[in-house]
């Protein structure tokens, strides 16, 4: 598909405009009211550019933002998803094949892709976003992976990031379904430069006629605040070494300082399959080859839970029926045991993800 069709294409589809700036190619994720929340069509139209885009030498640097103040992207349409789960459709099956293709491509995507991470940065907007190339907060990010509070474990590569991240901090976030700042981010290395948001305007002016490096270098301020969540990394550190979810809820428990309780209040409210897929999933990315094989794995982790109890009830809960009671089942860890874990790790045969090549440049 050349450049033009594929631009008058995504015109047709308002959840996401593009732009052609001098040689900037401008991705503009267009839901505001719903927190830029994905689509399968939405992802499916960024794929696309990326593909045009990635062979078109008028385009230098593609970037990609979010309509709206509030913030970049707030994940997936789950209440999609929640009518997906309870009616056994297939839909999210293939959404989420295309959604974890779309995040290997922008990790290996030959040109300098650009993700300004302002306001909310949720679930899949991670995806979108922190496996780019160049990756921008402002004082107004907020990101999360919260799919422990809904039933569910970290995706679109997140348990990939998370395990990396310093300090046993990616397992902390994982487990409680936190949220961490700007600064945070790139202490954890899930972003790489700062910039105040009254100037991402001429950010982008700038990104139409110069290289992004120089750009994004002349806008990113050094100077600002510390990364809060460090202060936290010694009992962070030592409390999330463990490798079972009990461990760590003890550990928690037998720490005296507000935080690390509130850490154990929060896990205590997530569903014990959820907390103990997530442990198992972190674990098994921090020793995987990279991303392209977590993204395999996530895969069997995420159809599975659809297709189990956690996930549709979690949704319920917290935006379908908004009781903020999820029944749990089973409603302890002790009775989540390895072997219902395994289950759900096991390949798919013929439903298995896979790539039509194998993305190089996948292992940050």
């Amino acid at each position: 598909m050349d450049t033009k069709t594929m631009e008058n294409q995504a015109a047709e589809n308002h959840d996401v405009l593009l732009r052609r700036e001098g040689h900037l190619g401008h991705i503009i994720l267009n839901r505001p009211k719903a927190l830029n929340a994905l689509t399968h069509p939405m992802v499916t139209s960024i794929a696309d550019a990326l593909d045009a885009w990635e062979h078109d030498d008028t385009v230098a640097t593609v970037l990609i933002t979010g309509t709206g103040d509030r913030g970049l992207c707030a994940g997936g349409d789950i209440v999609a998803i929640h009518r997906d789960a309870v009616t056994g459709g297939g839909e999210t099956a293939e959404f989420w094949a295309d959604e974890y293709r779309l995040n290997a491509r922008i990790a290996s995507y030959p040109k300098p892709y650009v993700a300004i991470m302002d306001g909310l940065v949720l679930g899949g907007g991670v995806g979108i976003s922190a496996h780019g190339s160049v990756r921008i907060v402002t004082e107004r990010t907020k990101i999360g992976m919260p799919e422990t509070g809904i039933g569910f474990v970290p995706d679109v590569g997140g348990t990939h990031l998370l395990s990396r991240a310093p300090g046993e901090f990616g397992t902390h976030l994982a487990l409680t379904a936190g949220s961490i700042s700007g600064p945070d981010a790139i202490a954890l290395g899930l972003a790489d430069h700062y910039v105040h948001s009254q100037e991402i305007p001429e950010l982008i002016d700038a990104l139409a006629t110069l290289n992004a490096e120089t750009a994004v270098g002349a806008a990113s301020n050094a100077l600002f605040a510390p990364a809060p969540l460090l202060v936290e990394r010694p009992w962070v550190s030592t409390a999330y070494k463990h490798d079972t979810v009990e461990e760590i809820v003890a550990a928690l428990r037998a720490n005296p300082s507000s935080a690390a309780q509130a850490a154990a209040d929060a896990m205590a409210s997530k569903s014990p399959t959820a907390l103990k897929l997530t442990l198992a999933s972190l674990r098994a990315a921090r020793r995987s080859l990279g991303l392209v094989e977590t993204l395999q794995r996530e895969y069997r982790v995420s159809l599975r839970s659809l297709a189990g109890h956690d996930l549709a009830e979690g949704i319920r809960a917290q935006v379908i029926d908004k009781d903020r009671n999820p029944q749990w089942s089973p409603a302890t860890l002790s009775e989540v045991t390895d072997a219902d874990i395994a289950t759900y790790f096991a390949g798919l045969g013929p439903r298995e993800l896979g790539f039509a090549t194998e993305p190089a440049g996948t292992s940050r």
